[in-house]
């Protein structure tokens, strides 16, 4: 920012660039909204629709079915395991009364006891029996939970296959989809580039220069920030092709820019020098002087020695003396700073 504004000028001037900053950022927000939602205009591919109807309905009958069954037989097994488990204690239970009895029985010895002997040693064999039919009960349903676990096991072994099938024309079909989404998104940020290089060269100094650079930031963001996200395995490469063409595009006018320059710098310093100074801004003027350079051809100065009243490099006038009071001061200022005299009029 120049030297030479003034304090005011300057605050506007950082204004205006919070508002091209400003700018940019809500440009980018719904940028990055537009970019996200490109997405949802192509369809969403899915791997069943590349795998057949039917064998696909099928298998997952089969599945549906083989996990009802599944179901099913655990609950089976859970009943069975549960009335084997009662069944057991029971006869435990029965066995353990029945030792008790038959010790007493022979400390006894008492044979009137034998009916009852029979008895208990029937009851006790029913008990087994009950036992034994419960723990048949509990293989039987394992047995059918394996052959359900091994349908269902069978059916999803079969999906897989489907699947397998499926994937090659699925993967081919996600990459083009990937490939055309892309192309929108490129379709929208390349021409913003674009656009963004037309207002830079040519609405970068403009009335409306915080609107133009705020545009500027969000095209460049925009391309090589948000699209970064959405790139193919190969789309990189279009990012660098298109960054390497801007960067040779906007070099060969840098270069171009630069003979020009040198071109006019050559033209001007063959002015006389009242007209070279004419021709300066008198903000250029000031701000190259206050970096310690000339303002007629930018080469390095000492300002500060006092006998340098001219450029050594090309000529032009740097101080000269007021008329009116012959301080020393800078040739382009507008008035004497020691008495305030107006220089218009004075001479180098």
């Amino acid at each position: 920012m120049s030297k030479a504004l003034r304090l005011s000028e300057k605050w506007f001037q950082r204004g205006l660039w919070l508002v091209a900053f400003l700018f940019a950022g809500f440009l980018i927000g719904l940028g990055g909204k537009i970019v996200d939602n490109l997405n949802l205009v192509e369809e969403p591919i899915e791997l069943e629709q590349f795998i057949d109807h039917a064998k696909l309905a099928s298998v997952r009958e089969t599945i549906e079915v083989a996990q009802r069954n599944e179901k099913a037989a655990d609950d089976a097994l859970e009943q069975a395991a549960q009335q084997h488990r009662v069944a057991k204690a029971n006869t435990e239970s029965s066995r353990e009364t029945f030792n008790n009895w038959l010790s007493t029985r022979h400390a006894t010895a008492r044979p009137d006891q034998d009916p009852d002997l029979i008895a208990r040693t029937r009851q006790l064999d029913g008990l087994a029996a009950a036992e034994h039919k419960a723990l048949t009960g509990v293989q039987e349903q394992e047995q059918l939970q394996l052959n359900a676990r091994q349908a269902r096991v069978a059916a999803y072994t079969q999906l897989q296959s489907l699947e397998a099938a499926a994937q090659p024309s699925y993967e081919r079909a996600l990459h083009m989809r990937e490939l055309r989404v892309f192309a929108y998104r490129l379709a929208l940020t390349l021409p913003l580039l674009l656009v963004a290089g037309w207002l830079w060269k040519t609405k970068r100094k403009s009335t409306w220069w915080p609107f133009v650079w705020g545009f500027i930031f969000f095209a460049l963001f925009a391309f090589f920030v948000e699209l970064v996200p959405y790139l193919p395995s190969y789309g990189g490469y279009v990012r660098y092709v298109v960054g390497i063409l801007l960067t040779v595009i906007v070099g060969r006018q840098a270069i171009l820019g630069l003979q020009r320059y040198l071109e006019r710098q050559r033209a001007a310093e063959a002015l006389p020098d009242t007209q070279r100074r004419e021709n300066l801004g008198y903000d250029i003027a000031l701000a190259r002087m206050g970096k310690g350079v000339c303002p007629g051809c930018e080469r390095g100065v000492d300002l500060k020695d006092p006998k340098m009243d001219f450029c050594p490099h090309c000529g032009i006038g740097l101080f000269n003396h007021c008329t009116a009071c012959t301080a020393r001061k800078n040739a382009f200022t507008r008035f004497c700073y020691s008495c305030g005299t107006e220089a218009s009029s004075q001479k180098a």
